[in-house]
């Protein structure tokens, strides 16, 4: 975990995010509250329970974007859910468990891709003798004669001939045969999805399964790349990495419940809303802390941090479970986007939209230009829409800017090395028709 202290975090939010101040600070808070637990004693540690969060704000304000960016920055486990997903009809085995098993699998990600850090050498070395193996198979048996085209000492000459030509890329097209392991599925669970198996009953599959091997034609560079992965499960100690990321994602794990105002009931609660009652009381262990069995073992979520989010159009927080409040003891109200807002966005952020269409466009050979007044067009564009429709805050920039664009980016193959500058003329010229309709279809996402 990185050392960042709240004024850090919030810097760094800011190169992604714009505005939302109160939002960044409580997340910065509470991400540096678990660098400080971790420096206590043991026996204190165990005492000190994460301050949950529940943002409330309208939808395209950047509470997912400040949460995955935060996950992003501190190196830390996470995954975003939909607490409404819990509640349809027919998703089969997602339970809110399930959360859990997924934050795990994403530990286990983060980690393996750390071991391999340290194998890629002795992984390739490896791969680079098993494909000389293959490319000059030792025969079953070696003529002692020096010049027999089966003496060790030709054997060697022509290995390391071919070595070399390995090395060179020279060899990348020669066709090889590899022997590939595969796995059998039961048919009962074909079309049922593999990941949606209850508890670690695909773990269990995977050991009882009958295994066997099939072989298969590929060029050299295609078995680089098999081989390769192979090599460096072979070297790392999955053991290791499992225990190691059950900790990670049991101190480190980062959870974002979005639409969390989607599973309040109505005052009289019956069939969907009776479901949805039911899952606030399965979310509440899981926020309180339990143990959760997965396929790598037992997690505890005592220390998962979990960042609640939603709209509360119809619902208010105080409709949640008292008991589901009472986990989210820090509340945080974000803000409706300004037009002065969309502005920012446009300009401000290191991957900002007319930042990415620039680069798209340049890879055409297009050089484009936003002046100042188009980029203040487009906000107005936005922030109007949003408010004579629904508002869907950020996003609506997506739709806008695509619009705007749609005929330039399909005309720019045949541009050549081609400029242009998009003023506010050019953006009205493409925008003002569609905004004065009274559909507005294409904005609506």
């Amino acid at each position: 975990m990185r050392d960042l202290t709240p004024r850090q975090i919030v810097a760094e939010l800011e190169r992604h995010i714009i505005g939302q101040d109160d939002g960044k600070r409580a997340v910065a808070i509470a991400i540096r509250n678990r660098w400080r637990r971790q420096q206590l004693d043991d026996e204190m540690r165990r005492e000190v329970a994460p301050k949950n969060i529940l943002m409330i704000g309208p939808t395209g304000v950047g509470k997912t974007e400040i949460a995955r960016r935060l996950a992003a920055l501190t190196k830390a486990p996470f995954i975003k859910v939909e607490a409404s997903k819990y509640t349809e009809v027919g998703y089969y085995g997602r339970d809110v468990e399930s959360m859990v098993r997924e934050l795990v699998e994403n530990a286990i990600g983060l980690v393996h891709e750390l071991e391999r850090v340290g194998i890629e050498e002795e992984a390739r070395r490896r791969v680079q003798g098993r494909l000389l193996d293959l490319l000059v198979p030792t025969p079953p048996s070696f003529d002692a004669t020096p010049d027999s085209p089966d003496s060790p000492e030709r054997h060697e000459r022509t290995k390391e001939k071919m070595r070399a030509k390995l090395e060179a890329g020279q060899l990348d097209d020669k066709r090889v045969e590899l022997q590939l392991e595969q796995k059998g599925t039961p048919m009962m669970f074909t079309g049922m999805g593999m990941e949606q198996m209850d508890v670690d009953l695909q773990g269990m599959f995977d050991k009882i399964l009958p295994k066997h091997t099939a072989r298969r034609e590929m060029s050299v560079a295609e078995a680089r790349n098999v081989l390769f992965e192979q090599e460096c499960d072979a070297l790392i100690n999955q053991e290791a990495v499992q225990a190691t990321a059950i900790e990670l994602a049991e101190n480190m794990g980062l959870i974002f419940i979005d639409e969390i105002d989607k599973v309040v009931a109505s005052e009289h609660a019956h069939g969907a809303d009776v479901s949805r009652q039911g899952v606030q009381r399965d979310l509440l262990p899981i926020v309180e802390g339990t143990t959760v069995q997965t396929r790598y073992g037992l997690v505890k979520t005592d220390h998962i941090l979990f960042i609640a989010a939603g709209a509360f159009h119809r619902a208010k927080p105080s409709d949640l479970m008292p008991e589901l409040q009472g986990r989210f003891p820090i509340r945080v109200e974000l803000n409706d986007l300004t037009k002065d807002d969309f502005v920012r966005i446009l300009t401000e952020p290191k991957g900002a939209l007319t930042k990415q269409y620039q680069a798209l466009l340049k890879t055409e050979g297009v050089k484009i230009t936003f002046t100042a007044d188009a980029v203040e067009s487009l906000a107005t564009y936005a922030y109007d829409v949003n408010q004579t429709t629904q508002n869907i805050g950020a996003r609506r920039l997506y739709t806008i800017m695509e619009r705007m664009l749609e005929e330039l980016s399909f005309e720019a193959p045949d541009m050549k090395m081609g400029r242009v500058e998009i003023n506010a003329a050019y953006v009205k010229e493409r925008l003002d028709e569609i905004s004065q309709d009274e559909d507005l279809s294409k904005f609506i996402l």
